[in-house]
């Protein structure tokens, strides 16, 4: 029966693809609109393409070189072997392949949602919502696909279990790595081109947003899909892949243990095979989950959205008992690698686990949503505070990111210890794959929301009726809302895995150090206090090194949108005319002003904003990848496995409330600039778009950019990446 298991499990990973490639060739059939239409998505999916092929040249070296020293560090090692460098490619080809596949089918996706709303919304939501599932399901399917394949041909090696999992571990590896850079390196493409697009297009030129007029427009476009689509997307799939093996080494230490070893069924790897069969079956609950999102003309996209999300999370949690009480034993005693202490677990403790793992990405989701939704509290005190200036206005914002990391923060704690209370190391492990089971359709919503982005983008840019970019708007505002729940799963999943990590660490060092066993890790040593200052600094400097590059790149692509505005003569002569008609209804122009303003459109020079922003991502991406593999290694090796534990301690602390203060008042720094957009009063006065506080409210979104879209989400792969890097060089310290 164990050996039916390990061959179903690649099978669920499989029909996650096949669903996939359904999907990519249903959107493919869908019709993309005029011919101006076609022209801007083209431009859009070039410079997409363009960036990923770039990126991945870099990453190529960098796979190569760290697979060949992995391979000969593992060589003569009696609990590992030269194949946990095969393992690394694996993983990182399939987190590549999956934003691949992701941002393809993507930038084919934008132009045929805005076309679909030409006609009708639910249309429109129907190709984003395709759009997005196939990034989804290629995220599940590859992880459980390429974890299960491993696992079945490591196992028929005559190796036993626990080496089996070491070499796996390589393959969570690979993911990380791919995923930070694919994370760092699209953030700074994204904010680059969105700094240089509003700074100068949008508060100095006064150009509204996604106007054709805008140089920076295209590589603006091209940002939504390289960081909120490939980069999000390698981002969950490290999450997902981190939480399977992180719970699947920590499964490996109930092997032996009379309960398990005496169940026929599986041959004593049940606590092993858990986590992947959770995930496999996640797959099935997240493709009926996608047959739940409908919606009619006037109706809301977001209540579609929601019971696509919640059906399949109601499925899913029901499906999740009878396989927990399928696979473990009624109760099992154990003693615990971390405390030393005997534990009685059930298989409803487990289960139990499970359920606190999933309420709690819900509520950090929820959380998330109020201090970034509009006309929420937090949002409206920052909006009120743009009526005093810039400055004002990121006080507030900095208040409203630094006050919401303590629900959350509470969240977690209290996630931490009932699902320890109720599973224990193993629970929150577990706890971590119930958060993240239903990827597939959580990842499929929030890729929607930067494919109708960019879908009302080439309604502007295309001149098509109001009424179009009024449904793109509306699929865009519900997209806001289910990236921010999105973040508050990434970063409660985060914390999780990255404990499990830890536990982990902790659990193959001493079993393949039996002579030198790290029974605790006392906060009192100076190496474990010093590892602690050491991790908890990392966070800061690495946010520092990718802000100071978003930096950078917007300076260079600032200069490059002045220099067109000021040396091409039809974009001069267009803002001279906007200049002159500041306020007046396009209508009431005269004709030859509108003849002037109409000819400049397609004059801009998109080609070389969107270089500029590949050449800094690429160039800038580089260091803060590598501080994160190679700080734990040298920790490691110089201060021994007291002092990395100390580190990963700092890393996971320091970086959970960074990533939650950076993401939260980024969003709600965004979200008060859209307020303006759409008309704000503040003490009796309306505002509208260009006025004083809503030139305040794009400097505080600005600033928030990079907060948001590059050093906050690039943490939660930080703190993992660091922890499976000390998971993997644990054998070898």
């Amino acid at each position: 029966m164990g050996q039916n298991l390990t061959l179903i499990i690649p099978v669920l990973g499989a029909l996650g693809l096949v669903y996939t490639f359904w999907k990519t060739a249903w959107v493919g059939k869908q019709e993309q609109g005029t011919d101006r239409m076609k022209s801007i998505a083209a431009a859009i999916s070039e410079g997409a393409m363009a960036f990923l092929k770039a990126e991945y040249k870099v990453l190529a070296i960098f796979v190569l070189a760290v697979s060949i020293l992995l391979a000969f560090s593992a060589m003569g090692e009696a609990n590992s072997s030269p194949l946990v460098g095969v393992s690394f490619i694996v993983g990182a080809c399939c987190s590549a392949l999956a934003g691949y596949l992701g941002m393809k089918v993507a930038t084919q996706a934008n132009v045929r949602t805005t076309n679909a709303a030409r006609t009708s919304l639910g249309k429109a939501l129907e190709v984003a919502f395709a759009g997005g599932s196939v990034m989804g399901m290629a995220v599940v399917g590859l992880g459980v696909l390429g974890l299960g394949a491993l696992f079945l041909i490591y196992s028929n090696m005559g190796w036993d279990t626990v080496k089996v999992i070491t070499v796996i571990t390589g393959f969570s590896f690979g993911a990380s790595s791919i995923a930070l850079f694919a994370r760092v390196g699209g953030g700074i493409y994204t904010k680059a081109a969105d700094v240089g697009a509003d700074l100068v297009g949008k508060v100095e030129a006064g150009i509204p947003e996604d106007h054709p007029l805008n140089p920076a427009t295209i590589a603006d476009n091209v940002g939504d899909n390289v960081g909120d689509v490939a980069g999000m997307g390698a981002d969950l799939f490290e999450s997902y892949v981190g939480s399977i093996v992180g719970t699947m080494v920590l499964g490996a230490a109930f092997i032996g243990l009379t309960e398990f070893s005496g169940d026929l069924r599986f041959g004593g790897l049940n606590a092993v095979l858990l986590p992947m069969l959770l995930a496999g079956v996640g797959i099935l609950t997240s493709i009926i989950g996608t047959f739940f999102v409908r919606v009619k003309e006037g109706g809301n996209p977001q209540s579609a959205l929601n019971w696509g999300v919640n059906g399949s999370s109601i499925i899913m949690v029901v499906l999740s008992y009878f396989i927990i009480k399928w696979m473990l034993p009624e109760s099992w005693s154990y003693q615990d690698m971390l405390s030393a202490e005997a534990h009685t677990l059930t298989a409803n403790g487990v289960f139990i686990a499970t359920l606190i793992g999933l309420v709690a990405g819900l509520a950090i989701g929820f959380i998330t949503e109020y201090y970034t939704g509009t006309d929420k509290k937090p949002v409206m005190n920052i909006v009120r505070q743009s009526g005093t200036g810039s400055a004002t206005n990121i006080i507030a914002g900095l208040a409203t990111g630094f006050i919401s990391t303590m629900w959350p923060t509470l969240v977690l704690a209290a996630a931490i210890m009932g699902a320890y209370h109720f599973g224990g190391i193993y629970g929150i492990a577990i706890a971590a794959v119930g958060m993240l089971s239903n990827t597939g359709i959580q990842l499929a919503v929030d890729a929607y929301g930067p494919i109708s982005d960019n879908s009302g983008g080439i309604a502007e840019m295309s001149n098509l009726p109001k009424e179009v970019r009024e449904r793109t708007d509306k699929l865009d505002a519900v997209g806001n809302t289910t990236a921010a729940i999105g973040k508050g799963f990434a970063i409660g999943s985060a914390a999780l895995t990255a404990l499990a990590f830890f536990a982990s660490f902790i659990e193959v060092y001493n079993r393949t150090h039996p002579d030198n066993v790290l029974t605790s890790i006392n906060l009192a040593a100076p190496d474990v206090m010093a590892g602690l200052f050491v991790g908890s600094m990392i966070p800061l400097l690495f946010s520092a090194l990718a802000m100071l590059a978003v930096g950078a790149a917007a300076m260079d692509m600032i200069k490059e949108v002045r220099r067109q505005f000021s040396d091409i003569p039809a974009l001069k002569a267009a803002l001279e005319v906007m200049r002159r008609n500041d306020g007046k209804d396009m209508n009431t122009w005269t004709s030859q002003d509108q003849k002037t303003f109409n000819d400049a459109d397609g004059k801009a020079e998109y080609g070389k904003c969107v270089e500029i922003s590949t050449k800094a991502a690429i160039r800038k991406m580089v260091l803060p990848g590598l501080i994160a593999v190679i700080v734990p290694v040298a920790v490691g090796k110089l201060g021994g496995a007291a002092m990395l534990g100390g580190l990963l301690a700092g890393v996971t602390v320091t970086g959970v409330l960074m990533a939650i203060f950076q993401a939260n008042a980024g969003g709600a720094w965004d979200n008060a600039k859209k307020m303006f957009e759409a008309g704000v009063e503040i003490d009796g006065k309306m505002y509208y778009k260009g006025s004083d506080p809503h030139k305040a409210a794009v400097v505080g979104d600005t600033v928030g950019d990079p907060f948001k879209d590059t050093s906050g989400p690039s943490l939660n792969i930080l703190m993992k990446l660091m922890s499976v890097v000390a998971l993997v060089i644990a054998p070898f310290l």
